[in-house]
């Protein structure tokens, strides 16, 4: 199974990485509103790193858990 199909059952099946994609993707909405701004203040500057922070560590570990389902799951 490749990463992508692997995701998907994840997605489908285990609610932790339901979830943890789920704030992904809302991590996601808010830095794409940082970027429609002309200038940032410095407090959304913190914030802005903030959010890139937790997005890659969601990314992360929805990453860790997908090498953890290869491992449960040989081919």
């Amino acid at each position: 199974m490749t990463d992508e199909e692997i995701a998907k059952v994840l997605a489908e099946e285990n609610d932790e990485y339901k979830a943890i994609g789920d704030e992904h993707r809302n991590l996601k909405d808010k830095l794409g509103e940082f970027k429609s701004k002309v200038y940032l203040t410095p407090e959304e500057e913190l914030e802005k790193k903030n959010f890139q922070k937790l997005k890659l560590a969601k990314k992360d570990r929805m990453a860790e858990m997908i090498r953890e389902y290869k491992q449960a799951h040989p081919a």
